[in-house]
């Protein structure tokens, strides 16, 4: 009674395998004569690969035709930052925010052991020299404790300005550049760092004006823009001119505008750009005027001074923009 029903569990089951077999057959992708992957079901080559790249989909279908399922991730769970912390067995990941990138030994200022015991007297004061020796062999000559220094400048006006991680990562990078080019020489470090970091933000897109870097930095808005010059030249760093509408949604932000103030006044820009009215003129105040002229119409009055607060320009900026924008739109 027993064999009879084994065989006929094996044979079911060496029929699912067959099945699965032939499933999987049938969902590999197909290769036409010009060498484009195509869909067996519609014949469709648009193939996507989900973001953890474990699965190859039809994108007009739905069918899955390539299934993976390798995690890549650890084999441990952390359900807080804690655990993650105690559990994990590497070290963060290398930056170009660091002068030594990352790779540096740190020793921890609490005085206790792997235990979490409290260590002795004679122990602590071991502990606080090899923490000062540390710190003195963290960089070896003049070289790397500019490099520290500036880099920490770069953090400190990132901090403060609201930049991503990313753009720091750019601007660190920039500044290593003018490090390697010898472009620092007969130049201040804050002046390279911040001109590196207003570089990097208009590399990356975040709408950053001169005066909002030069109000974080150390050093007077005319140095930052004469080396900030000096260095894109150097460097050969492609600058695109800055699109005033980047300035659009935080400026309505701050002011607290609605959704259709601000698509109105990327309106006001796009029409009066096609004019010709845009070139030479400051993004920063082209764009508040643009907010203050759309704030009129949308029935959102926002006074002169509160728009050019907070775009840090001027009200007479803003009423000489905003006459030649209402005048060419027709209003």
């Amino acid at each position: 009674m027993i064999r009879p029903s084994r065989e006929r569990e094996g044979a079911a089951q060496t029929a699912t395998e067959t099945a699965l077999e032939e499933d999987q057959t049938e969902r590999t992708p197909e290769v036409d004569e010009e060498g484009v992957r195509r869909c067996p079901e519609c014949a469709s080559d648009s193939l996507v690969t989900s973001a953890n790249g474990s699965e190859v989909s039809c994108e007009d279908c739905g069918l899955i035709l390539e299934e993976s399922s390798i995690d890549r991730g650890p084999e441990w769970r952390a359900f807080n930052h804690s655990e993650r912390q105690n559990k994990s067995r590497v070290g963060a990941p290398t930056t170009q925010t660091m002068h030594d990138k990352g790779l540096t030994t740190a020793i921890d200022w609490k005085d206790r052991d792997a235990y979490g015991r409290s260590l002795s007297s004679e122990k602590r004061s071991q502990m606080h020299r090899l923490r000062k020796w540390q710190e003195r062999i963290r960089t070896k000559d003049a070289g790397e404790r500019n490099l520290q220094f500036a880099l920490s400048e770069i953090d400190r006006m990132s901090s403060a300005m609201g930049i991503p991680r990313s753009v720091r990562e750019v601007a660190c990078m920039i500044y290593r550049r003018a490090l390697t080019e010898d472009l620092i020489r007969g130049r201040s470090i804050e002046g390279v760092a911040t001109s590196a970091l207003y570089a990097a933000c208009r590399m990356e897109g975040i709408p950053r004006s001169l005066e909002e870097v030069a109000g974080v930095s150390r050093v007077d808005r005319k140095e930052i823009g004469r080396t900030y010059r000096y260095v894109a030249q150097e460097l050969g760093l492609e600058m695109e001119p800055v699109n005033p509408k980047k300035y659009v949604p935080r400026f309505c932000s701050e002011l607290e505008l609605s959704e259709e103030v601000q698509s109105k006044a990327n309106e006001i820009i796009d029409v009066t750009t096609e004019k010709g009215l845009l070139s030479g003129k400051s993004p920063t105040g082209y764009a508040a005027a643009a907010i203050y002229a759309s704030s009129l119409l949308c029935n959102e009055k926002k006074t002169q001074r509160e728009v050019a607060s907070v775009a840090q320009v001027t009200e007479v900026t803003i009423r000489n923009r905003y006459q030649e924008q209402i005048e060419a739109i027709g209003l």
